[in-house]
């Protein structure tokens, strides 16, 4: 199992890149992961990640409060405006860019810890950022989604309060207090979690390239083109303000990665609640979600040589 895990952790962009092709020009193959199973999905992977934190990761944000709240800051100012201002000047329709605003609005994604692994950059701060942001999304993703397209579309905040509370924060604070009192069995079930949680990510991408195959097709070059220039601009942003903040190399690996990659799962999962009535709206979270785990893992080449 270990090793299993191990394959499919390492190999993670190709295999969610295979079925998100298989999807989109045989949609057949795929109809069968319904769109229903999103939120369950999202919340498994989230349990998940709750399963891996522990009170000290928590300290981090005590030791270094002034990198965490620079993180959560520039996680929730960098990419909305980055969302919004590309939106804007792609023309996109209303759906495609409620899509692509509430992937800037979301918190970094726990592939985000991994990648900084891999780019030896400072793990520490990637989880405290992670583990801080992914508390405050309840409040500020609605908020800023509200602020942002309040004159586009309609928002419901409190049904993606609720939504968030439900799919995010109940599964990953199960997974902390059963990791906390019941640690010495959760460790051997961690090395399951790789395995688990490209499963969940692969189905999850399955089911919406799928159901949304021929509007994908039909407008799917502009919406790549609006979510590469997100992410890498994502990467860029953080890196510059890890330099303007002199942080240390590792922190400002930490900082572009996790501003760079979202929760795009969940933006895909709110998009299901918050935004019923246009079905693109879920088409930029699946798309960021293939595409950040291919630039993540060649980022991780490049900054692991610097």
């Amino acid at each position: 199992m270990k090793k299993l895990s191990g394959f499919f952790g390492k190999y993670m962009a190709v295999i969610v890149l295979a079925v998100a092709a298989l999807a989109l020009f045989v949609p057949s193959s795929c109809l069968w992961v319904k769109t229903t199973w999103i939120n369950y999905l999202l919340m498994l992977v989230m349990f998940g990640m709750g399963l891996t934190l522990s009170a000290q990761d928590f300290a981090m944000v005590f030791r270094h409060p002034k990198n965490i709240l620079v993180g959560a800051l520039a996680q929730f100012t960098i990419m909305p405006l980055l969302a919004f201002g590309l939106g804007k000047m792609f023309g996109l329709e209303a759906g495609i860019l409620a899509g692509v605003i509430l992937v800037g609005t979301c918190p970094g994604g726990t592939a985000s810890n991994v990648i900084t692994y891999l780019s030896k950059g400072d793990v520490a701060l990637s989880v405290g950022m992670t583990s801080v942001n992914t508390l405050l999304a309840p409040f500020l993703t609605p908020a800023i989604t509200y602020l942002l397209l309040r004159t586009t579309v309609s928002v419901d905040v409190k049904t993606m309060f609720l939504s968030i509370i439900k799919v995010v924060i109940v599964p990953i604070a199960l997974g902390f207090v059963i990791n906390h009192f019941w640690g010495k069995y959760t460790r051997k079930v961690s090395e399951s979690l790789p395995l688990i949680s490209v499963v969940a990510i692969t189905l999850i991408v399955a089911a919406v390239v799928s159901h949304n195959s021929e509007r994908i097709l039909d407008t799917g070059r502009i919406v790549f083109v609006v979510v590469v220039l997100h992410n890498l601009l994502g990467y860029a942003a953080g890196y510059l303000l890890g330099v303007i903040l002199k942080l240390p190399l590792p922190g400002k690996k930490a900082l572009a990665v996790e501003i760079g990659m979202q929760n795009s799962g969940l933006a895909t999962s709110l998009a299901g609640t918050a935004f019923p009535n246009l079905a693109m709206a879920s088409v930029p979270g699946a798309i960021f979600s293939v595409w950040h785990n291919i630039s993540g893992a060649i980022l991780a080449n490049i900054l692991r040589r610097i």
